[in-house]
């Protein structure tokens, strides 16, 4: 296991040496970095928009930089980027995740882009989309009595499960999504129907 902050870009591009000196040639990335922060526009500073930026679509690219000469060189190149539906979803008069919704929309725009730079190079780049997903650990940007809520006001009438979106990223990565590229695909049981 390695451990590095991907917000600094030689840590990305340490990351992904380690990977290539233990494994061989990088044939695929799972890029899901990232936090969320609900707080009103006004109340974000500079400094932790920036961090935002830097951890989220920033370590993406950074990753993605220095991975390209071996996804380009691989029969199978994939990558799969984790978004958020907060980058799609808006409720009206009240705090969202703003610093997360402009990141998370960054990397959706950033795959897109490379997605057709490298196509013909035979790297496929897509996003994944999770909505609500239930976590195991402690840490939670909302409260128990807003998770029911969430899942209530999911179409499905419940949240992701990780293995939801984990089906979903292998999928991506493996050879019947080969002609599958640059897309954003929800697994939010409806939530950004």
């Amino acid at each position: 296991m390695w451990f590095g902050d991907l917000t600094n870009a030689q840590s990305a591009a340490r990351l992904v040496d380690a990977a290539h000196d233990a494994f061989g040639p990088v044939d695929q990335i799972v890029s899901n970095a990232g936090f969320a922060t609900r707080q009103s526009l006004a109340d974000i500073d500079d400094e932790a928009f920036a961090r935002t930026l830097a951890a989220m679509p920033g370590a993406f690219a950074a990753l993605l930089r220095h991975a390209l000469p071996d996804l380009q060189r691989s029969s199978q190149g994939s990558v799969v980027a984790v978004s958020s539906f907060v980058a799609h979803r808006f409720a009206p008069n009240q705090p969202g995740f703003p610093a997360t919704a402009a990141a998370k929309a960054a990397i959706e725009a950033l795959a897109k882009s490379a997605a057709a730079e490298y196509a013909r190079a035979g790297v496929t780049i897509n996003c994944v989309a999770p909505g609500y997903t239930r976590k195991d650990s402690g840490h939670s940007a909302i409260d128990p009595a807003a998770w029911q809520r969430a899942a209530d006001a999911t179409p499905t009438g419940r949240l992701c499960e990780p293995d939801d979106i984990a089906a979903l990223a292998v999928f991506l990565l493996g050879p019947h999504a080969r002609q599958i590229t640059g897309q954003v695909i929800h697994v939010d049981g409806g939530l950004t129907l």
